[in-house]
């Protein structure tokens, strides 16, 4: 397995390209613009797209996920059905920030113990709400490396204060469902440096151990 990160949007979102190296058959994970540069960096990558797979319903992560998936026939995986109504409102989203989102529908909504495959590789969904709550996070055991959206950065966690978004729900999804994958997982975040858990276990000061010990 491979992965490259491929910073998109003026929000500087890390939509992240994964390729299974036997087959070089790809998936593009939160494609939510520049699309031009994301097809850019496919070809460098001599990747073959198989699917597109969306962590949640953020404009920044899948405002143009719809419009890719039409001009390249491509499917589209996820998030969770309950950012359902994030989705929904993609248009609206878009003409706010001066970004262009368009509303589109997945071929597969996602829960918590689905696999997505891209190539001979086999990713595990971790539905991780809080930030937003139909939000999961693709994770691929035999690398022990993550892409975990906005849930967790490098120093910091999702924020929480959007609509139907859960301060103790994102700790829980943290703790609960992250950190039991082991502290050597290397993730993406959803924006900014990659990181392991283990790193984040010792230094975040939101869910670091000494810090949820207080709690």
């Amino acid at each position: 397995m491979r992965a490259a990160i491929i910073p998109v949007t003026p929000l500087q979102q890390n939509c992240s390209l994964i390729w299974c190296t036997k087959t070089m058959k790809g998936a593009l994970i939160d494609p939510g613009g520049d699309l031009d540069r994301l097809k850019a960096a496919v070809e460098k990558a001599g990747v073959t797209l198989e699917k597109l797979l969306v962590t949640h319903g953020h404009l920044d992560h899948c405002g143009q996920t719809g419009i890719l998936a039409k001009e390249l026939g491509l499917e589209i995986e996820g998030p969770h059905e309950a950012d359902r109504f994030w989705i929904a409102r993609l248009g609206d989203d878009g003409a706010q920030y001066g970004m262009h989102g368009e509303v589109f529908e997945p071929n597969r909504w996602l829960v918590d113990g689905d696999k997505v495959t891209v190539g001979d590789l086999e990713l595990d969904v971790i539905h991780c709400p809080g930030h937003t709550p139909g939000h999961v996070v693709f994770y691929h055991a035999p690398s022990q490396f993550a892409v975990v959206g906005d849930v967790l950065f490098q120093g910091s966690i999702g924020r929480t204060d959007f609509p139907l978004g859960n301060h103790q729900d994102l700790l829980d999804s943290i703790t609960q469902k992250l950190w039991p994958l082991g502290q050597d997982v290397t993730f993406i975040p959803g924006h900014g440096a990659v990181s392991t858990f283990g790193q984040e276990r010792r230094t975040n000061p939101f869910v670091a151990d000494s810090v949820m010990a207080r709690a």
